[in-house]
Protein backbone atom coordinates (compact mmCIF):
# COMPACT_ATOMS: atom_id res chain seq x y z
CA UNK A 1 0.00 0.00 0.00
CA UNK A 2 1.20 3.50 -0.76
CA UNK A 3 2.64 4.97 2.48
CA UNK A 4 0.61 8.17 2.14
CA UNK A 5 -2.59 6.18 1.63
CA UNK A 6 -1.76 4.03 4.66
CA UNK A 7 -1.19 7.11 6.82
CA UNK A 8 -4.49 8.59 5.65
CA UNK A 9 -6.16 5.26 6.50
CA UNK A 10 -4.58 5.29 9.95
CA UNK A 11 -5.77 8.84 10.65
CA UNK A 12 -9.29 8.13 9.39
CA UNK A 13 -9.51 5.03 11.58
CA UNK A 14 -8.33 7.02 14.60
CA UNK A 15 -10.99 9.69 13.96
CA UNK A 16 -13.67 6.99 13.93
CA UNK A 17 -12.16 5.27 16.97
CA UNK A 18 -11.65 1.92 15.24
CA UNK A 19 -8.69 -0.15 14.14
CA UNK A 20 -7.35 0.04 10.60
CA UNK A 21 -8.63 -3.48 10.00
CA UNK A 22 -12.15 -2.62 11.17
CA UNK A 23 -12.11 0.53 9.03
CA UNK A 24 -11.16 -1.54 5.97
CA UNK A 25 -13.78 -4.20 6.73
CA UNK A 26 -16.44 -1.48 7.04
CA UNK A 27 -15.39 0.07 3.70
CA UNK A 28 -15.43 -3.30 1.93
CA UNK A 29 -18.87 -4.16 3.35
CA UNK A 30 -20.23 -0.82 2.12
CA UNK A 31 -18.60 -1.30 -1.31
CA UNK A 32 -20.16 -4.77 -1.61
CA UNK A 33 -23.58 -3.47 -0.61
CA UNK A 34 -23.63 -5.37 2.66
CA UNK A 35 -23.75 -2.22 4.72
CA UNK A 36 -26.20 0.17 3.13
CA UNK A 37 -26.47 3.39 5.21
CA UNK A 38 -30.14 3.79 4.29
CA UNK A 39 -30.96 0.27 5.46
CA UNK A 40 -29.02 0.86 8.69
CA UNK A 41 -31.04 4.03 9.31
CA UNK A 42 -34.31 2.15 8.75
CA UNK A 43 -33.15 -0.58 11.12
CA UNK A 44 -32.23 1.97 13.79
CA UNK A 45 -35.61 3.69 13.44
CA UNK A 46 -37.42 0.36 13.75
CA UNK A 47 -35.44 -0.53 16.88
CA UNK A 48 -36.18 2.88 18.37
CA UNK A 49 -39.91 2.48 17.68
CA UNK A 50 -39.86 -0.78 19.64
CA UNK A 51 -38.19 0.87 22.65
CA UNK A 52 -40.81 1.72 25.30
CA UNK A 53 -38.90 4.91 26.19
CA UNK A 54 -38.83 6.22 22.60
CA UNK A 55 -41.85 8.48 23.09
CA UNK A 56 -40.35 9.99 26.22
CA UNK A 57 -37.03 10.59 24.47
CA UNK A 58 -38.71 12.14 21.44
CA UNK A 59 -40.64 14.58 23.67
CA UNK A 60 -37.48 15.47 25.59
CA UNK A 61 -35.51 16.28 22.45
CA UNK A 62 -38.42 17.94 20.62
CA UNK A 63 -38.31 20.81 23.12
CA UNK A 64 -34.82 21.70 21.92
CA UNK A 65 -36.13 22.68 18.50
CA UNK A 66 -38.74 25.16 19.72
CA UNK A 67 -36.32 28.08 19.66
CA UNK A 68 -34.14 28.74 16.63
CA UNK A 69 -30.43 28.96 17.34
CA UNK A 70 -29.22 32.57 17.21
CA UNK A 71 -25.91 32.09 15.44
CA UNK A 72 -25.16 35.80 15.06
CA UNK A 73 -25.57 36.49 18.79
CA UNK A 74 -23.52 33.40 19.67
CA UNK A 75 -20.80 34.44 17.23
CA UNK A 76 -20.63 37.95 18.71
CA UNK A 77 -20.53 36.52 22.25
CA UNK A 78 -17.71 34.13 21.32
CA UNK A 79 -15.67 36.92 19.71
CA UNK A 80 -16.14 39.14 22.77
CA UNK A 81 -15.01 36.33 25.10
CA UNK A 82 -11.93 35.59 22.99
CA UNK A 83 -10.97 39.25 22.85
CA UNK A 84 -11.37 39.56 26.63
CA UNK A 85 -9.34 36.39 27.19
CA UNK A 86 -6.49 37.59 25.00
CA UNK A 87 -6.52 41.19 26.22
CA UNK A 88 -7.82 42.72 23.02
CA UNK A 89 -10.24 45.61 22.84
CA UNK A 90 -13.88 44.68 22.38
CA UNK A 91 -14.55 47.12 19.49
Amino acid sequence: MNPLLEKELELAAQRKGVTKSQFIIDAVERALGRKNPYELMLQAKAEMAEDPRSGELARAFAAEHDKPYDTERSRADLIARLKAKHGLRAD
